[in-house]
């Protein structure tokens, strides 16, 4: 899939967005530092109904964040960013395993490579690109 938006379109990408990969748990984020990962997440978690402050997990590496389904069962959705972690270990010791294959829950995985043998193989790879026009290019592999 490819969606091209701009900022003010990014609520129908990501209402979008969930209609076509609602059912994938594992996500990574790949893009440039500025390319709206984080943004495109907040917009994701909006269409979620999480009611949490969604921010940037750079110094945390992990957000959790909870939402209610159709049913009223909670769920958590992580956001995860690996950018200052140095390898595969250090990520497994702070949790990023555990993370991710915790059932039930939707992850979000910023700058994944490191971990790259953990991921399950259906993990769903986006690519968000800055085109330009500031225009943002979401890709789906």
């Amino acid at each position: 899939m490819e969606w091209t938006f701009t900022i003010d379109e990014l609520p129908q990408v990501a209402q979008s967005f969930w209609a076509q990969y609602g059912a994938q748990q594992i996500f990574t984020l790949e893009g440039a530092m500025g390319a709206g990962k984080t943004t495109f997440v907040k917009a994701l978690c909006a269409v979620k109904g999480v009611e949490d402050t969604t921010a940037s997990p750079t110094f945390s590496i992990i957000n959790q964040y909870t939402y209610r389904t159709n049913d009223g069962a909670t769920r958590n959705i992580y956001h995860l960013d690996l950018y200052r972690l140095r390898d595969e270990e250090e990520a497994i010791g702070a949790g990023v395993e555990d993370t991710i294959y915790q059932d039930g829950a939707i992850c979000f995985v910023e700058w994944p490579d490191i971990i790259a043998q953990l991921l399950p193989a259906d993990t769903i790879r986006l690519q968000l690109t800055v085109l330009p026009d500031q225009r943002r290019q979401l890709r789906t592999e």
